[in-house]
């Protein structure tokens, strides 16, 4: 049986190295600024010792004291602490190379790649680094996050790589079964037994995304991916415009979007969806037009959004339009103040992830180049005085809070022929520490034919903000296990009861199970269940 060994077993540093991080770290725990201290005490050979070496002694000192690492000194010395503000350590997995349905023209076309990735990519690069073997590439990640001290026992499992639907189901159940084998640190027989050894494993799997298409997406697939352990899906609709999708070969239309959308909200999965300006056919007003199409449209209103401005690759058909000046990109200044535009018109229950793929510059062709399109999008709004209310700008991240100064608000909309609720603890100044959001199924909600779902109200996602600590770890001023979770959850189940819901579904992660048992859910088929009378 193959073990996944930890970091702290296969890492090797020489003895002045180790010598001197003890010496920076008895500077820090004095009052020393950490990169102060770093560079007070250079290495013998010459440089520094890196943060990830200060996490390693950190850790081994208080093994061989009995004790766990101070989350003090680990929140001092730990790298890249914004990966995990958000509340979640994500992992993300890219599948093997598989033919699309689609036949995009903007989509990239990159040899021994999955459909739209390109291997320079960072999201992708650890994909081929490992050949696309899950295992690998899960414990490479799950490695690396430990080394640079980062909370690892609270798992978003996002699996990229085009239209997962598309795959073999076979492959589809392969593929998940060794992330979790790599999480669970042992092999199992089958994807039962390593869904059922995850709920108690070091690394519990709390979120778990895929991607797909809206044309791909209906009750078997949907049915298929809560199986799998799916809790939120991302589709590329890329537009609201029949005329655009058609343009660019989309293959699908506005309705099967909505469709998909209905569908999966019904079975209480987060949604996030792609759009993309600059299409082939579109204008900066009638991108305009169509973003707000998302939130007129009862049948959309993501959960989540990645806005994709169109990035013109050389490997993409859409090239030879632009060499026969039939299409044309739009610059960055026009990028930035059309977005800057757009984020007025976004609402309080959404988020938006991204405002730019990813990709380095040197791929693009013409255009815009600039990966750091988002943060130039948020200088011009504080220079302008605006704001943006999504979820993204208001999150309350490594900011300390105290739970009995937050406020609760009931944002209510209509989405999908179901009443929703986003539940918010907000701070004073605005900023959201948690949430929570609750459906209500109405008369025209789609039938999910799941049997757990029958006469439930769902709710769909409990998110609490603040830095990922680890499980049973309290830390002063943190919003995470204050209570604010279970909080939000009693409120979703009063609104339910209040609304005649005789009972209560949540589309639980493997690894939350046990929290939501603690609450009094047990599990149906693949829902946590409730009853409320």
């Amino acid at each position: 049986m193959e073990q996944r060994k930890s970091w702290e077993e296969v890492r090797e540093y020489t003895p002045d190295q180790l010598h001197i991080a003890a010496v920076v770290l008895d500077d820090v725990r004095a009052g020393m600024d950490v990169l102060k201290a770093i560079r007070s005490h250079p290495l013998p050979e010459g440089g520094y010792v890196g943060k990830h070496v200060l996490v390693w002694v950190l850790r081994q000192q208080a093994k061989n004291n009995g004790e766990k690492p101070d989350p003090g000194m680990l929140r001092k010395v730990r790298m890249k602490p914004g990966r995990t503000l958000s509340g979640v350590t994500t992992v993300t997995v890219l599948t093997k190379p598989h033919p699309c349905p689609g036949h995009c023209i903007f989509c990239p076309d990159a040899a021994c790649m999955p459909k739209s990735y390109l291997p320079d990519e960072p999201g992708a690069m650890r994909g081929v680094q490992h050949d696309f073997d899950p295992f690998d590439q899960t414990a490479s990640r799950l490695d690396a996050l430990e080394a640079i001290g980062h909370p690892t026992d609270k798992i978003e499992l996002l699996i990229l790589g085009g239209t997962w639907s598309a795959y073999p189901h076979a492959y589809q159940e392969e593929f998940i079964r060794r992330c979790l084998d790599a999480m669970n640190s042992r092999d199992a027989t089958s994807l039962e037994e390593a869904q059922h050894w995850n709920e108690t494993a070091e690394h519990k799997n709390v979120g778990m995304v895929l991607e797909t298409r809206p044309d791909s997406v209906d009750r078997d697939e949907m049915k298929r991916m809560r199986r799998l352990g799916a809790t939120k899906v991302q589709m590329g609709v890329q537009s609201l415009d029949d005329h655009i999708l058609d343009l660019n070969r989309r293959g699908h239309s506005v309705a099967d979007s909505r469709q998909a959308v209905r569908l999966l909200r019904a079975a209480g999965f987060k949604i996030v969806l792609h759009w993309m300006p600059n299409l082939l056919g579109a204008t900066l007003e009638s991108d305009r037009e169509d973003f707000l199409r998302l939130w007129q449209d009862e049948d959309m209103r993501p959960d989540e959004l990645k806005i994709y401005p169109t990035q013109l690759l050389e490997t993409a058909e859409l090239y030879h339009y632009w060499q026969r000046g039939e299409y044309q990109p739009y610059t960055t200044r026009e990028l930035i103040d059309l977005i800057v535009e757009l984020k007025q018109s976004i609402p309080r229950y959404c988020r938006v992830n991204r405002v730019i793929r990813d990709i380095p510059s040197d791929n693009v062709v013409a255009g815009n180049k600039r990966t750091s399109l988002r943060q130039d999008i948020q200088a011009e709004l504080k220079q302008r005085g605006l704001r943006c209310e999504c979820i993204r700008c208001r999150e309350v991240r490594g900011r300390p809070v105290e739970p009995d100064d937050l406020q609760l608000d009931d944002l209510v909309y209509k989405a999908g022929g179901a009443e929703e609720h986003f539940f918010s603890y907000n701070t004073d100044d605005d900023l959201v520490a948690g949430y929570l959001r609750l459906s209500l199924p109405g008369a025209s909600s789609p039938d999910t034919g799941l049997e757990d779902l029958e006469g439930a109200a769902i709710i769909r996602e409990v998110h609490i903000y603040g830095q990922s600590l680890s499980l049973g770890r309290v830390a002063e001023g943190a919003a995470q296990h204050a209570g604010l979770g279970s909080e939000l959850i009693q409120r979703a189940e009063a609104v339910a009861r209040e609304a005649g819901f005789p009972r209560m579904a949540i589309i639980a992660a493997l690894g939350t199970r046990g929290y939501y048992r603690r609450l009094g859910y047990t599990l149906g088929d693949t829902y946590m269940i409730k009853a409320l009378t």
